[in-house]
């Protein structure tokens, strides 16, 4: 039976890697805090009934909740803000990064979900399929047809050539 003592514990030491994947599904880094956080406040009352790596289930709660909130948010209309202004520095790794994180932001919650879980973090496609409450092929069609989505996303917004092609990181 796991302890609140624990549950601290391992918020303590997962905490940033949590944020880190909330981050790649919301594309928002205050939004993944509170996905974080409502995931958290939800798997305290069931803390010591989960069995075995915590993290896992963690995980599988964030996903589902971002979901959930997605089907509520998409009844409402909302309009996109204007684009945000270009740095003034020049770092290929940070502009890499930032095209991947625009790309991702352009798909689908579920579509993002499967390309963090299976591509971002390595799960296993059952284990995608279990975190997210659907089939094996939903992943895999969710999978290729999100993957063949941030080809031409990156292809369309190309970082400059000075830096490697953002698509390297699409397998």
């Amino acid at each position: 039976m796991a302890t609140p003592e624990q549950f601290e514990e391992f918020v303590a030491a997962r905490f940033p890697a949590l944020v880190r994947s909330a981050r790649l599904l919301v594309a928002d880094p205050s939004l993944a805090e509170d996905l974080v956080q409502d995931a958290l406040m939800r798997c305290v009352p069931v803390w010591s009934r989960i069995e075995g790596d915590p993290e896992g289930y963690v995980r599988t709660v964030m996903v589902r909740t971002n979901i959930s909130r997605w089907r509520r948010r998409r009844r409402v209309m909302e309009s996109p803000t204007e684009v945000l202004p270009e740095t003034a520095t020049w770092d290929p790794e940070v502009a890499e990064q930032d095209a991947l994180r625009r790309a991702l932001g352009e798909l689908g919650p579920k579509q993002r979900a499967v390309v963090v879980l299976r591509h971002v973090e390595g799960r296993a496609v059952r284990e995608v399929a279990q975190m997210m409450g659907c089939s094996v092929g939903t992943v895999k069609s969710q999978s290729s047809a999100a993957l063949a989505r941030l080809r031409v996303l990156l292809a369309e917004n190309e970082v400059p050539a000075s830096a490697p092609p953002a698509a390297s990181l699409i397998p």
